[in-house]
């Protein structure tokens, strides 16, 4: 998937540089019709030019004529910068503006990819988890323990608080492990409770690192499957990203209808990525003691067998902050 965007990129770069240099063409014919001074300047930089190469290709002693030819071409760019400058042109006008100048719009600094290059392949990928928008809000610099209680709950041994912190420790843990590890990871809780905000905590801090990420609700990812398989304007490409992808994150596993299709793609995704060390973070309502009344075997075997489990348990996150944002208000 990746190289699909480079190539996209590439030709960005291509088209860039086309209008930078045509843009350029458009200011120059503009000064050489105002001010023809300028178009005799750059003839006779050019001819200098020519005729330093021409004397070093013959092989001639040159070293005169370069220092000579030198300083008479730093006189005549002098002497194009005044008029420029008096008729109210910027120095620069006459150069070619491209939209980075570090690689002009090349994309590349000594075969290496240019910062602008690594840039745009983040927003590629940002634009390709449907993602772009919500993680502007939900990071990891924007989650809240506060939200939390800090009332330990008997049934679990510890505070809702307390569970969060620990998740929290292990989300950390699971993107800077990220190239090292083979963990996937399984939420389960009630709605409300922080898993899909982690789950995009998880995502940024990946796709940052230009990694490939796709985000499905359970309900998209079975609706996108059955398209690539049963449309024929369906493009093939997306199976391959779901399979291909660097994280895979399936939310809301278990507000899909329930059917032998939903089933039998659901397990071959699962499958098919654990096959190929693709991790994947999946996320549920369906509490864990309830979850292999709604799935198979083959599916909870897996999940349960090569997932770490996180059960989230507390008061509804949301509730707490509009409550909040009510007090504050």
């Amino acid at each position: 998937m990746k190289s699909k965007f480079v190539i996209e990129i590439l030709k960005e770069y291509d088209h860039l540089q086309e209008n930078a240099k045509s843009e350029q063409k458009k200011r120059q014919e503009e000064i050489y019709e105002k001010l023809p001074r300028i178009k005799e300047i750059d003839e006779e930089i050019s001819k200098i030019g020519l005729e330093i190469a021409s004397s070093i290709f013959k092989g001639a002693d040159s070293e005169s004529l370069i220092i000579e030819g030198r300083k008479k071409i730093t006189d005549l760019k002098m002497e194009k910068a005044e008029i420029l400058v008096q008729n109210k042109y910027p120095i620069d006008y006459l150069e070619i503006k491209y939209k980075c100048q570090k690689c002009k719009d090349t994309g590349y600094i000594d075969n290496e990819k240019c910062s602008c290059f690594k840039q745009k392949i983040i927003n590629n990928l940002y634009n390709q988890s449907n993602l772009k928008d919500i993680l502007k809000y939900e990071n990891f610099d924007t989650f809240d323990f506060s939200l939390y209680s800090k009332e330990r709950n008997p049934q679990y041994g510890l505070s809702p608080l307390e569970n969060m912190q620990q998740i929290y420790t292990r989300c950390i843990a699971f993107y800077k492990n990220f190239d090292s590890s083979n963990e996937n990871l399984f939420f389960s809780g009630k709605s409300g409770l922080g898993k899909t905000f982690l789950s995009n905590c998880i995502a940024k801090e990946l796709l940052d690192m230009g990694k490939v990420v796709i985000y499905q609700t359970a309900v998209e990812l079975i609706e996108t499957l059955r398209r690539a398989r049963f449309d024929e304007n369906s493009s093939p490409d997306i199976i391959e990203d779901i399979f291909d992808c660097d994280l895979l994150i399936i939310d809301d596993l278990g507000t899909e209808q329930n059917t032998s299709f939903s089933q039998t793609e659901l397990f071959n995704v699962i499958n098919t990525r654990l096959l190929k060390n693709k991790k994947m973070i999946i996320s549920t309502n369906i509490p864990i003691e309830s979850f292999n009344q709604c799935y198979p075997d083959r599916i909870t075997s897996r999940i349960f067998g090569l997932f770490s489990i996180f059960e989230f348990f507390g008061d509804d996150i949301r509730i707490m902050k509009n409550i909040n944002r009510k007090k504050s208000g």
